[in-house]
């Protein structure tokens, strides 16, 4: 159960820094966000539909990645499924939605962890490579990357 419990923890830190770039959304979604004047980060990505589009591709991209993969390969669905949704969340909220983020904080999802450094920066890798596939542009990347970004300091050597 403590291997599980530290795997969570670890998966659950990593994926809220990715699923900040969810935030970027599919390309047409976010040209329609950003045509109806609304401000947020939020509402040019596209909303809820397309950040989930966002964390969907980058749990798969996160799986295929050899760095970090063994971290997740061991979690029962139960957790992956909750992961998941704390992404959206976290993204969501993050980006300017009407959101809550009910889980952890990053230093007490990843305490005990030990994450490395290549492997916070294998799952980053990981989120641009789903933003790019939704075509999310550059302005909307950094701004969502800007926002994950600070969460490096509660995962990495946790």
């Amino acid at each position: 159960m403590k291997k599980i419990s530290s795997f969570w923890k670890a998966a659950a830190a990593t994926c809220l820094v990715f699923t900040a770039s969810l935030f970027l959304v599919n390309c047409d979604d976010t040209k329609t966000a950003m045509q109806s004047n609304d401000t947020t980060l939020y509402a040019r990505l596209g909303g809820t539909a397309a950040i989930t589009s966002v964390i969907d591709t980058f749990l798969t991209e996160v799986i295929k990645d050899t760095v970090i993969n063994a971290r997740f390969n061991t979690l029962p669905p139960a957790h992956i499924t909750a992961l998941r949704q704390n992404l959206i969340d976290l993204v969501a909220q993050g980006t300017g939605g009407n959101v809550m983020y009910g889980g952890k904080t990053m230093a007490a999802a990843h305490a005990g962890m030990n994450i490395r450094e290549a492997e916070f920066n294998a799952l980053v890798g990981d989120l641009v490579t789903s933003l790019n596939k939704h075509s999310v542009p550059e302005k909307e990347k950094g701004e969502l990357l800007a926002i994950l970004g600070p969460m490096k300091t509660d995962i990495v050597g946790k």
